[in-house]
């Protein structure tokens, strides 16, 4: 049962998860101060230190919670099709994708977020440690997506799913930093990374 003391602390999570993202969305990463998130969610210092140990944790934390909504829109549009028998025998598992990343929640703001933890990870060998093993996390999530799909009798993979998986991730990591970089919207990024994933997905599938 959770307690009242719990809801509160998960609530100043949020909030401060909250404010980490509109701070970094004006600021970037470097400009994003502790100072600048409190003050931003309305607590103190105190309150800061006692959720996250560092702005380095903070910041891991919300990508982790972007990475982690992008998984579940996924899975929920996954689930949704299957309950709508969407994935019997003989569908397009390249319309699939497509039609399955076309429902992630990706955005600019999530994509630069990324982009800006991928370069101090580079920098800073104990934050790139951190940021490894939450991506590690990740493929996890995805590969056993995709392993739920295939088992369904879809199609077979020419690779383990945690590899398929990490090649899908990357592709559309790449994709969507380059739509943002183009200007793309939300929804632009979302058919444009989809788009490339299918043609991915045509190489992965066995015959």
């Amino acid at each position: 049962m959770t307690t009242p003391a719990t809801r509160r602390r998960e609530n100043t999570r949020a909030r401060l998860l909250d404010a980490a993202a509109q701070v970094f969305a004006k600021v970037g990463l470097d400009g994003a101060s502790v100072e600048a998130v409190c003050e931003r969610a309305g607590f103190t210092r105190g309150a800061f230190y006692s959720n996250f140990e560092s702005k380095d944790e903070l910041f891991l934390t919300l990508a982790a919670s972007v990475g982690e909504e992008r998984v579940t829109a996924v899975r929920a549009r996954v689930e949704e099709m299957a309950a709508d028998g969407a994935l019997a025998e003989g569908c397009d598992p390249v319309a699939l994708v497509r039609e399955v990343m076309d429902a992630g929640g990706d955005d600019r703001l999530g994509v630069m977020l990324h982009s800006e933890i991928r370069i101090r990870a580079l920098r800073d060998e104990a934050f790139g440690s951190a940021y490894l093993a939450q991506e590690r996390e990740m493929v996890r999530s995805i590969a056993q997506i995709i392993t739920d799909i295939a088992e369904v009798g879809l199609f077979r993979l020419r690779v383990p799913a945690e590899a398929a998986a990490r090649m899908l991730m990357i592709v559309w990591e790449g994709m969507t930093v380059r739509g943002a970089m183009a200007g793309q919207d939300a929804g632009q990024l979302r058919h444009s990374g989809g788009e490339e994933l299918g043609r991915l997905v045509q190489l992965l599938i066995a015959e």
